[in-house]
């Protein structure tokens, strides 16, 4: 399977117009509220199309908050060269919570406001803290980014949603765990791995994993979940929540 891997990156390398990250645009999408803005606690999930090559096959996702007494925001994520330059694959940074990923624009996933997004903030600061695989990066199956930001849900009652279909690393769990609750806590979920798994719930429906990619069926908000594009049907639902 990991010659299947090299060849289809191989192949996506070589069709890929050779992309500098240098150059790509990292400004903002202008989603975000700006930060001056901002008067009162936030909390957002993000994600936009992996850079280079990489983007034909999934996403990379991101975290932001901002409490309603600081002057900006922080963005949280998980990226390969992090672990390279600093032995801890997590970054934490005041940023532009609304940044391209290198040309590509972000989608805002969720996001929470008030007294709720207090409440996530401090949560989502201790799972940080104990996240158990800061010292590992692996593109596939994982752990990644999807990894990290899927970890964050499932591990938070006040973030009733999922990653899309094609988060390759989403459904790798912790340690030697094969069955967890489903990201959303509202069903179950077994993943050998991140490599071969099932889950249903309510916000998920049902989705199986083969190798890292996710196929899937929405039956509550009709959709098809399919690896490389995501989500086909309609939006999964409100993005906002306000209190």
């Amino acid at each position: 399977m990991k010659v299947l891997f090299l060849i289809l990156t191989l192949f996506f390398s070589f069709s890929c117009s050779s992309k500098d990250w240098r150059s790509a645009s990292r400004e903002s999408a202008n989603i975000a509220v700006k930060a001056h803005l901002q008067k009162e606690d936030i909390f957002q999930v993000y994600y936009a199309r992996a850079f280079s090559w990489r983007g034909y096959f999934g996403i990379h996702p991101w975290v932001s908050w901002k409490l309603a007494e600081e002057q900006s925001y922080t963005v949280a994520q998980v990226t390969s060269w992090n672990i390279r330059r600093s032995g801890n694959a997590i970054s934490v940074a005041k940023d532009l919570p609304d940044r391209k990923w290198y040309d590509n624009d972000p989608t805002l996933l969720y996001e929470i406001k008030g007294e709720k997004a207090r409440e996530v903030i401090a949560k989502t600061k201790k799972l940080i803290e104990d996240y158990p695989h800061k010292k590992v990066y692996r593109l596939w199956p994982g752990p990644n980014s999807n990894t990290f930001v899927s970890h964050i849900i499932r591990n938070i009652e006040e973030l009733p949603l999922e990653l899309p279909s094609n988060g390759i690393g989403k459904d790798y769990l912790e340690g030697s765990d094969i069955i967890s609750s489903s990201p959303s806590n509202k069903g179950f979920q077994f993943s050998a791995y991140g490599l071969f798994g099932l889950t249903l719930g309510v916000e998920e429906g049902f989705e199986v994993n083969i190798l890292g990619l996710n196929f899937g069926l929405d039956p509550w908000r009709p959709a098809l979940k399919l690896p490389f594009v995501g989500r086909l049907g309609f939006q999964d639902k409100a993005i906002t929540d306000g209190q």
